[in-house]
């Protein structure tokens, strides 16, 4: 890998955004058996696009770092717009789910729409779906059975689907994390 070079300034915004973050979701945790801290999640899609995907530009990683912020927590649409600006609230409201919609409807509308989302939304995305399912592979959430797991993994698979060419080495770890998940998933006894 060859060496990024990044402006002071781009260190900044992406430490400011880890820290917003980071006080947005101090209270949450993820659903597995560990009940990690949720903020490891953001963190996580950030460091894959950076690492795997090579993904360099501070407005993707930044927006990766806030991508649940509006849907999970008490963050509104204006407050992201007025600390990172019109761009980055854009991204961080493509991937955003409508929380007054039922469950089914807004996993359907991430099939439809991620064939039509930007490219940088995309990228999160993608990373998002990487995480989330390499979390299956390793634990799936607590009060989750062997079902429910592979749903959310084929589920997975057709959102990640209409983002299909956007970039190689991300598509390429979210299949194989699809492989260990399913692995995981057929071995694991859910208590059953």
């Amino acid at each position: 890998m060859e060496d990024v070079l990044f402006q002071s300034n781009d260190v900044g915004i992406i430490l400011k955004a880890l820290h917003f973050a980071s006080v947005k979701h101090k209270d949450q945790r993820r659903k597995d058996i560990q009940a990690t801290p949720y903020i490891n999640h953001p963190i996580e899609v950030a460091e894959i696009l950076w690492n795997l995907g090579e993904i360099y530009d501070p407005v993707v990683i930044i927006s990766a770092l806030l991508h649940d912020t509006i849907e999970d927590t008490e963050t509104t649409s204006e407050e992201i717009r007025n600390l990172f600006g019109i761009q980055i609230c854009s991204i961080v409201e493509e991937v955003t789910d409508d929380k007054g919609l039922a469950k089914a409807e807004r996993k359907q509308r991430q099939i439809e729409k991620a064939s039509k989302i930007s490219r940088e939304a995309q990228f999160v995305k993608l990373a998002d779906k990487i995480s989330n399912v390499r979390g299956l592979a390793s634990n799936c959430p607590k009060g989750w059975n062997k079902e429910r797991c592979s749903q959310y993994v084929q589920w997975a698979e057709q959102v990640v689907q209409g983002m299909k060419g956007i970039n190689t080495r991300l598509e390429k770890e979210f299949s194989l994390s699809c492989e260990k998940a399913r692995k995981h998933i057929q071995e694991t006894s859910f208590g059953e």
